[in-house]
This record gives structure tokens, sequence and C-alpha cells, in this order.
């Protein structure tokens, strides 16, 4: 199948509306556009760079914990739900109740997005895993009745009130697995000389035109980007994110993937798809730089400062990698020290600028690490 050839489907007549067919994928892609060539190889070479310098950090895990995060807020951003990557890192009974059924899906998407990457040791990405991934996004949430982890059996729709004046139908529930099958064959197809990052963009495209759940469609097919770019080996660690990308060039993602359906333009939504690589993986790079400099600034500068309680103030300082806004309660439980220690340790690094005090409360007050946070934003 040539890029450039490609036709997405057609409209199929129901009993009252048209939904939209799409051509299956499981074939093998080429291209005569020379740009798609020239961003290719910048991106492997600008994703393969963001997976040696995240093997080379020490603790690498607890930063991409941050990543995750910030990744479940952008993704569901997309989504409409409002919650600030500050609130992710808090207790359901901290967050305001008119805020909770956001964060409850933020929180669920990171929770998703952990669970499934460690699956991929023992279950390779299929329709099976995205099924569980989805039951874990719509746990608790304002969806969770609609058919969590299993495909749809009824007609769903994007834009507008009812199907009558939808932005876009995708195709009727009977296609649907037919359609995933296919996905996934593509997705493994060995016989096949597409390369991976052609077959995430792809695969990416396919996901939303078929829109297999009644609901979480969006943030589902975002996270099998990273997913499959785990599971191909392409990435090592689950750095690289999108939906940050794609969030702040909303507009031109919506119609870039639209234009594939209305168009056939596969190949500007490949090239728009790469360069969102190119991109993400140099902020990535970025943020890792940051991150190694001001390790270095707090570890070998201000926390020597502290003599005796220097080997205390390391794993605080290891904790709050992970979780950078903290309360004394936090402390004390996660270092297993009294609610003195944990109290005169936050004013230690409160007075070494290392964290701000937000509430300006005399009690439950709330502590947060915003050089490091800033990173994330």
């Amino acid at each position: 199948m040539k890029i450039e050839e490609f036709k997405s489907g057609e409209y199929t007549r129901q009993y009252q509306y048209k939904s939209f067919s799409p051509t299956k994928v499981n074939d093998s892609w080429t291209w005569e556009d020379g740009r798609i060539n020239t961003l290719l190889a910048e991106a492997n070479r600008k994703l393969g760079a963001l997976d040696a310098f995240s093997l080379h950090i020490p603790d690498i895990d607890i930063f991409i914990e941050m990543h995750v995060a910030k990744e479940a807020t952008k993704s569901s951003k997309i989504e409409g739900t409002q919650t600030e990557i500050e609130e992710t890192l808090k207790k359901g009974s901290e967050i305001a109740p008119e805020r909770r059924d956001d964060w409850q899906e933020v929180s669920n998407y990171i929770k998703a997005t952990n669970i499934s990457i460690k699956k991929l040791k023992n279950i390779p990405i299929s329709t099976r895993l995205l099924k569980e991934a989805h039951q874990l996004l719509m746990q608790g949430t304002r969806g969770e009745h609609r058919n969590p982890v299993e495909f749809r059996v009824s007609q769903n729709w994007i834009g507008g009130a009812t199907v009558d004046d939808a932005a876009y139908i995708p195709p009727v529930h009977t296609e649907v697995n037919e359609l995933m099958g296919d996905l996934e064959s593509f997705l493994h197809n060995d016989q096949i000389d597409v390369p991976v990052l052609i077959r995430a963009g792809i695969a990416h495209y396919q996901f939303e035109t078929i829109h297999p759940f009644l609901d979480g469609n969006g943030r589902i097919g975002r996270l099998l980007i990273t997913l499959y770019l785990v599971s191909s080996g392409m990435l090592t660690k689950p750095s690289l994110y999108l939906s940050d990308y794609f969030e702040r060039n909303r507009t031109l993602y919506y119609d870039n993937l639209n234009n594939v359906r209305k168009l056939n333009q596969l190949a500007q939504w490949i090239k728009f798809f790469l360069v969102g690589i190119i991109e993400t993986s140099n902020k990535g790079i970025d943020t890792f730089k940051s991150i190694l400099k001001l390790k270095e600034e707090i570890e070998d500068n201000k926390l020597t400062t502290l003599g005796k309680k220097l080997t205390t103030a390391k794993r605080l300082i290891k904790y709050l990698y992970r979780k950078p806004v903290v309360t004394a309660q936090d402390v004390l439980n996660e270092l297993k020290v009294s609610l003195p220690t944990a109290n005169s340790l936050l004013s230690d690094f409160e007075n070494l600028k290392i964290l701000n005090e937000k509430t300006g409360w005399k009690r439950n007050r709330e502590f947060e690490f915003t050089e490091y946070l800033n990173l994330f934003k």
C-alpha cells in the first residue's frame, strides 16, 4: 500500500445515518514523499538519544513517574478534564469535591499506564492489554458503566449532541472486532518491512478512527503509542509521551486525523506525528538534563550544609523526586521519623529554598518542590 494512494474508507448507510468503514491497515506500506524519510530519520535519531539518556540517569524510574503524571494530565486535558499536575500528586481526600471527578480520571490514567507497562513483560501489545487498560481507566469515573473492558456493542459518535449532528461517526459496532484484530495483526506482522514509528503513527490514526470503546478512546489511543514503542524495543523506559504535543497543537491534531478520513491525507498525518516525536524527544532530553543539573545543585551543594541530618535529608529529597508536593504527615509516614523531625527537615528544606510552603497556614501546611515541579509543566 502506497501512503500517497491510500483510500481511508467509505461511509456506509445505517438506519438513519452513515457510519465510516475504514480501510484495514495490515499491509506493507511504502511512500514517495522524501519529507517522510527525512523526518523519520530525525525522529529515530532523537528517540534513540532520549532512550540512551534515560538509561544513564540514576533512579530513572522515579523521574519516569513524573513523566507519567504529566502525560495523564495532558492526555485527559485534551478530553476536557481540568486537573493540574500538582493535584495528581495528592490523595483524593485532599481534592475539592467539585474537582474530584476530574482528579479520579487522571489518577486512573496514571494507574492504567503504570500497570500496562508492567504487563508488557508477559502480555504483548494486544486488544486484551488495551481492554484491561480501559477497565482501569474507567474505574469509579463518569464512564464506569459504559462497557469498560469490552468493545462497544452500540454506535458512538464524536461531536454533536446526537448522531444526527455528529462531526464523525465511527464504524458500526459489528465491524469493531474485525478491525481491531486487523490493527493488532499490523502491529505484530513481521512479514512486512514497515518502520516502528510509521506503524505507531498509522496505528494511532486507525485506533481513533475505529473508536472501539464507548468512552476513553482518546486516552487509550494515546497510551497505545507509548505501549507499542516500549513493546517494540524502541524505548527501554517509557520516557516519551506525545499528549503535551497533541494538546498544544490540539486543532492541528484533530484536523490531521479528520483529513485522513475526509481527504485521504495519510502522508500529512504521518509527518505531523513524526514532528511530534522529534519535538517531544527534544523536550524530554532537555527535561532530563535539567533534572540532573538541579539534582547536582541540591545534593552536592545545598544538602551538604545539613551536617548530621544529611542521611535523612537525602532520603527526603529522593522522596520529593517522586512526590514534589508533601505535608509533614507524608514525610513522617515515608521516612518513619517523628513529627518534630519531619517538621524540622521541612523547615531546613524551606530555608535552603528547595521547598516552598504553599498554604500560609500554621497547621496542615503543604510544601512544594516548585523548581522541580516546574520542569514538568
